[in-house]
């Protein structure tokens, strides 16, 4: 079992730092260029709400990001330090009056891309499983 720890301020910039651990993961285990976008888009969707919505881009509030690679499961942790939400009643992105938001695909694109998503501690933490064997 092989596992990796990032923390940052939450600041838009720090969304490279999770891109390069992503690269390099994916490098090492070999997964496939469909499943990279996968993850790359789901892992990075789930720091930018922790960044943006959890955080509110407070430079002062971290954000962090465990990956741990165990039994063909690349599973990320994304944890940041705000009030947290309620991901049980949020809008529906496909609903026809929801279709032209820029917003309030995140969970959305997380839940059909990852293999797992989970929520703890009122949608403070969000878990993302990709199964890559």
């Amino acid at each position: 079992m092989e596992t990796q720890r990032l923390n940052f301020p939450s600041a838009q910039e720090n969304l490279l730092i999770v891109e390069k651990l992503i690269d390099d993961v994916c490098n090492k285990y070999e997964v496939n260029e469909d499943y990279y976008g996968n993850i790359l888009i789901a892992v990075t969707e789930a720091v930018n709400n922790a960044i943006n919505h959890g955080n509110k881009l407070n430079p002062d509030k971290k954000v962090d990001v465990d990956l741990t690679v165990d039994n063909g499961s690349l599973v990320f942790k994304i944890k940041d330090e705000g009030e947290g939400f309620d991901y049980d009643t949020l809008p529906d992105p496909t609903d026809p009056e929801n279709l032209e938001k820029i917003s309030g695909r995140g969970v959305f694109l997380m839940k059909n891309l990852a293999d797992e998503v989970t929520f703890e501690d009122d949608g403070r933490i969000v878990e993302l499983t990709f199964k890559i064997n």
